[in-house]
């Protein structure tokens, strides 16, 4: 079975994750993913369900993530480059320490953790996404008690592997999640 659509992914999104934090979390990353897919000139569609669906088990299998959800990417057949962008977003955590081998995985790996900066400063600055300055966000990522849970160095390994430094990241994830204002 190929990708889902966009409408079928929700209802997967939907089955499988209750928690209202996540299923926005799911669409900051797709967001962010289909913002890098449109920037590089590759296929959106891929790229946001990569983004949309990549914690599909989190909520569930929090100890096994993403372990579960790639068994069933594997047994819907859904394509090799999303599941290893799911694989590698993981590095680190349960024992996972694949590193990207595409701009899909890297691309993941470089949105994921840094979607929660935005969220974290969000709630404690009630500013639009898209009007976020690039220095606020650079000076939380350096704050280690800010958003304390989120990894920093996956952030920095998915930037270098993408080939966007830092705060050029940051640059494009305001412009990308404007569009979630």
């Amino acid at each position: 079975m190929p990708l889902p659509d966009r409408s079928a992914a929700t209802q997967l999104l939907e089955h499988h994750v209750q928690d209202a934090y996540q299923r926005y979390h799911a669409r900051m990353v797709a967001t962010a993913m289909e913002g890098y897919a449109r920037h590089f000139g590759e296929d959106e569609d891929l790229w946001y369900l990569t983004g949309y669906l990549h914690d599909l088990d989190f909520e569930q299998f929090p100890e096994q993530h993403p372990a579960v959800s790639l068994q069933w990417f594997r047994e819907w057949g859904y394509p090799e480059t999303f599941i290893h962008a799911v694989e590698v977003h993981a590095f680190g955590y349960n024992g996972f320490q694949t590193l990207p081998q595409n701009r899909l995985a890297a691309a993941l790996l470089a949105c994921d953790e840094i979607s929660g900066i935005f969220f974290a400063y969000r709630k404690v600055n009630p500013v639009p996404y898209g009007q976020m300055k690039v220095k606020s966000i650079m000076s939380r990522l350096k704050e280690k008690a800010f958003a304390a849970k989120i990894d920093r160095s996956t952030i920095l390994l998915g930037c270098e592997h993408l080939g966007v430094p830092i705060e050029e990241h940051v640059v494009h994830l305001i412009q990308f999640f404007g569009k979630l204002d």
